[in-house]
């Protein structure tokens, strides 16, 4: 075999894969953490949720990359099960889009698609045209691949070896692993099918094998939600599950009408002459057959996949952990080359939530102690401590690998304020172990507070604890509102702390506070104070990522 007709396949390739890549992230950057409030809207039926599939995937051109996006939407929670059922459906049949347009011939354009799209990019300032310039510049360089990729195929046709080779095809078994095995490799079915048309077109391959090849890279563009869902949630993987139980199905369903009736000639009797548009109708034809069958079992899927994939009966994971997040390179634009910023964004959020549940306890549990003179709380106290100082040092790291490749500006404002946000609950856990400490004091030296100063702890305690509830409840749409809120209650703690010291002080020279009781009151007054700071930094933040995300 010649080296320019390798030379010729694997660049076409490669330029059609960039292409797709172009795309994902043009599209990824200009929708942002938009995607979230998108797919919750039209996802409400399954009807809207195959048409939002249907129409992300003929954006991007590729069904892998609209199914890893929702494998990673329904492991952080964002999506169910039953709503991802749709957009896989949908998803499957946005993909015949690619052979659609091949067929036609619009590759043409792809030269002009390319000149404006980088036009775009090049003459123009402002960052959401040059989004939507890479999504057109994509276009263009994937039907450039895609003519690279047919061009370099044409002389294969006079090679005996690879002929022969490609008569197996014939067997409808060796046909499908072929197919399965080749889309397997490359990650992409519009590209396995378009390399398929091409070979038609040259006359390598007729439509009565191709077909079988067809069904198999349905097969192998499961593969790429496979390899995303390692280390995922249960129903992460149960997604997986399901779009390979779809295109299994329609496999199983078209090998057996194609071997037993005339199908393949009845649709290759509709464009006689066009090897590429037949196996385009019967792309099509298979992923919209397929899924009109399956749409009124889409439940059943869902318990199906269950049913494959029960739930755990163990224990939930002992030792310090992030509930939420996918920690290093296993959350990369490259592997979720759409939803990116929705699904980071949001895993953040319930993460911190997570965390400042934790200072909430601690916060309690340090008053609690105070209240007791009950150093043994302490070990408790300091062992949540550890686990919030985990916390923050793994969500700072997460911030540090995510930012990287955010090109939103505004998505990156919301990552900023997240980063800033865990370091100020981490501060809260360290005053309440602060609180917590004063403990081994009040024992050692046997000091009693007076009933007065344990009024005035138990009112700093529970305002301290409906702070710090304000902070874990939803903004909402009123955003002001609830920053107003929770500013309330940062001059309350100050309010408060100034007319704590005065009642201390009036005590100390009514005699009725010990010096070193007075001592230990002002420093928690102190610990006090900050807190309320810190929840104010953390209001401020929380209403800048919310504003960002809008």
């Amino acid at each position: 075999m010649d080296v320019s007709i390798v030379l010729g396949l694997l660049g076409g390739l490669a330029l059609f894969l960039y292409g797709m890549q172009m795309m994902s992230s043009g599209l990824e950057a200009a929708a942002g953490n938009r995607m979230k409030r998108i797919l919750e809207k039209l996802t409400a039926n399954r009807f809207l949720g195959v048409l939002v599939g249907a129409g992300i995937t003929a954006a991007i051109q590729s069904s892998s990359a609209t199914t890893v996006m929702v494998v990673g939407f329904v492991n952080s929670g964002m999506m169910t099960l039953r709503q991802a059922v749709w957009i896989i459906m949908g998803a499957n049949i946005g993909t015949t889009i690619t052979g659609q347009l091949i067929a036609l011939d619009i590759g043409q354009l792809a030269p002009l698609f390319a000149f404006v799209g980088v036009a775009m990019v090049v003459f123009f300032k402002k960052p959401q045209i040059h989004h939507y310039g890479n999504i057109l510049a994509g276009l263009g360089v994937l039907f450039i691949g895609m003519e690279m990729m047919s061009s370099s195929m044409e002389p294969l046709r006079e090679w005996p070896a690879f002929v022969e080779m490609v008569s197996t095809f014939s067997n409808p078994l060796v046909g499908i692993l072929a197919g399965a095995l080749f889309t397997a490799v490359i990650q992409s079915s519009s590209a396995s099918v378009g390399i398929l048309q091409a070979m038609a077109v040259g006359g390598i391959v007729g439509l009565d094998s191709a077909v079988y090849v067809l069904f198999g890279q349905n097969i192998g563009t499961c593969i790429t939600a496979v390899l995303a869902s390692f280390g995922t949630s249960r129903n992460a993987k149960r997604t997986t599950i399901i779009h390979l139980m779809f295109n299994l199905f329609g496999t199983v369903l078209f090998t057996i009408v194609c071997m037993t009736t005339p199908l393949t000639d009845l649709l290759a009797s509709f464009t006689p002459g066009s090897p590429d548009s037949q196996i385009a109708n019967m792309h099509t034809l298979f992923n919209v057959v397929t899924t009109l069958i399956l749409l009124p079992f889409g439940t059943m899927l869902v318990k199906v996949a269950m049913r494959v994939l029960p739930d755990r009966n163990e224990n939930e994971k002992e030792g310090m952990h992030l509930a939420y997040l996918v920690p290093g390179p296993a959350l990369t634009r490259q592997e979720h080359p759409i939803g990116f910023s929705a699904m980071y964004v949001n895993q953040l959020r319930q993460e911190i939530s997570r965390m400042l549940g934790m200072a909430r306890q601690n916060v309690d549990l340090a008053f609690e102690a105070v209240l007791a003179v009950d150093p043994r709380r302490l070990e408790q106290a300091e062992e949540t401590e550890e686990y919030i100082d985990f916390l923050n040092k793994e969500i700072c790291r997460y911030i540090s690998d995510v930012i990287v490749n955010e090109t939103n500006e505004k998505d990156s404002a919301a990552v900023s304020a997240y980063y800033l946000i865990s370091g100020n609950i981490e501060r809260i856990g360290d005053h309440a172990i602060n609180i917590c400490e004063y403990t081994q004091l009040l024992k050692r030296k046997n000091i009693r507070f007076s009933e007065d100063a344990r009024a005035e702890l138990l009112k700093m305690q529970n305002v301290c604890l409906e702070a710090i509830d304000v902070l874990e409840s939803e903004p909402g749409v009123d955003v002001d509102r609830w920053l107003e809120r929770a500013a309330s209650f940062e001059q309350k703690i100050d309010d408060m702390t100034s007319e704590f010291r005065d009642s201390q002080l009036d005590r100390m020279r009514r005699g009725t506070c010990s010096d070193e009781g007075g001592i230990i009151f002002s420093e928690l007054l102190t610990d006090f104070e900050r807190i309320g700071d810190h929840v104010l930094n953390i209001a401020e933040q929380r209403a800048a990522a919310v504003s960002a995300s809008v």
